[in-house]
């Protein structure tokens, strides 16, 4: 009987799944393995709502395996020699494996290869499993990546995405040995709020979306800024899993058609788009893409308050507290919370992207920290010095404070828009902080940081 492996990574399920479709084509047996890597905890990635999540994808994607005649093999330690064992055991002539973009996914990849092929065993790497459109699968001319995202974005909708693999209705495992499965019940420091995870609840989760009126993908274009409105799809942990196919909910919601999808699959290819930047570019993972000869101010006081939700400007507060809530946050939120500590107190991006990673279940090198970089001025936006204003903002995507309340119950009585900038005597009476700075020296402060002429 000939067996091939199929190692599980940030691709955990079984629908358009094209690694795990090759992998059964081309063997009589398949090992689905997933490898409980400790190289993860030791680099910091492995947040305990990201631990939680990844358990409920394990036991889904097991699920599906089980209902096709397979099940999930789990092992524990360093992949590349975890791997070697399996292959070993198997007499396995091939390992499947979808394709990473970080500098740590290259590094497995070329680990693996070399360990394999002493083994007799081929690793095949697939392109378009993580992602919509495999990173270089568009280029300009002349480069290795896109630098800007519009004529990327120009670049990707006439490449076309990959068709949808059907799921294997027959999968052979070997008799192998796993561990048990990790379960959600075994993490501590979960945010309270954390959504479910695995790929049942991700598909169930698709499918209300796209069939939802006035708050699904029909009326994303309108409504996917309104803070309160919560009209996103939250469907970023499943695709930071891969317990969603990028190529599949592009190819479902550009079905449906109009502006509202036009709209969705565009925020998709910015995806694309950060993780062809990446996979060019490991190091924008932890250094500046573009310098912009910054300073960064340091202070602990200020940094700590915008951590704990404190900084008085309650849109900012209230963004911050869902996350620690949630481990998710409103992508307007996202921004206006990043603005206001890269932009308004001028600390470093790199103090925001660790602790957004210590917290979002959705958090991944390519969105986090080019997502971030980009905020900061320091990354692909080609407008580098906005400064997004938290109360102008807060007015335009939460007019009647409903999203602050919510988050901020401390100013629950304040009413309306008034919630946004609380006078000093309602901040004093209910125990919320006055305003860490000034908007108007912030902004004087990064123009003179920055060389402008303010």
């Amino acid at each position: 009987m000939s067996v091939s492996v199929m190692l599980f990574t940030s691709d955990l399920r079984v629908h358009d799944q094209p690694a795990l479709a090759a992998a059964v084509r081309e063997a009589d047996e398949v090992v689905p393995l997933f490898v409980r890597d400790p190289g993860i905890h030791r680099a910091g990635f492995d947040a305990p709502n990201r631990r939680a999540f990844l358990a409920d994808c394990l036991a889904s994607l097991d699920d599906g395996l089980r209902g096709r005649g397979g099940r999930l093999v789990v092992r524990s330690g360093d992949v590349v020699s975890a791997v070697g064992r399996i292959v070993t055991e198997t007499g396995a002539r091939s390992v499947h494996l979808a394709a990473g973009v970080s500098g740590y996914a290259a590094g497995r990849e070329r680990a693996l290869e070399a360990a394999l092929a002493p083994l007799g065993c081929a690793l095949r790497v697939h392109d378009g499993v993580v992602t919509a459109l495999p990173p270089g699968g568009v280029t300009p001319a002349n480069r290795d990546h896109f630098a800007v995202f519009t004529p990327y974005f120009r670049r990707w909708a006439a490449a076309g995405i990959r068709p949808v693999v059907t799921a294997p209705r027959r999968i052979a495992v070997p008799d192998v040995a796993g561990e048990p499965l990790p379960a959600r019940a075994e993490v501590t420091g979960v945010s309270p709020g954390l959504a479910t995870g695995g790929e049942e609840e991700g598909r169930r989760r698709v499918k209300s979306w796209l069939a939802r009126t006035g708050s699904g993908v029909d009326a994303y274009e309108e409504r996917h800024d309104d803070l309160a409105g919560d009209a996103t799809s939250r469907l970023s942990p499943h695709l930071h899993f891969g317990s969603l196919s990028a190529a599949e909910l592009v190819r479902r919601a550009g079905d449906r058609g109009g502006a509202g999808a036009e709209a969705f699959v565009r925020q998709l290819a910015w995806r694309d788009f950060h993780h062809q930047v990446l996979a060019a570019r490991p190091d924008a993972a932890r250094a500046d893409y573009r310098t912009r000869g910054d300073r960064w101010r340091d202070d602990e006081k200020e940094i700590s308050a915008w951590r704990e939700g404190r900084t008085g400007c309650p849109v900012v507060d209230a963004g911050m507290r869902q996350l620690r809530h949630e481990g998710w946050m409103h992508n307007r939120a996202r921004l206006l919370t990043a603005s206001y500590l890269a932009k308004t107190l001028y600390a470093d991006w790199r103090t925001g992207a660790a602790h957004f990673l210590s917290l979002l279940v959705d958090g991944d090198l390519a969105n986090n920290q080019l997502n971030w970089q980009w905020v900061a001025g320091t990354g692909t936006d080609t407008r580098p010095n906005r400064i997004l204003n938290p109360l102008a903002q807060a007015r335009r995507f939460d007019p009647d404070g409903s999203y602050v309340r919510r988050w901020v119950p401390e100013l629950a009585s304040v009413p309306g828009a008034a919630v946004h900038d609380p006078a000093p005597d309602d901040r004093a009476r209910l125990g919320y902080p006055a305003p860490l700075v000034d908007l108007g020296e912030a902004r004087d402060r990064f123009g003179r940081a920055r060389g402008l002429d303010t």
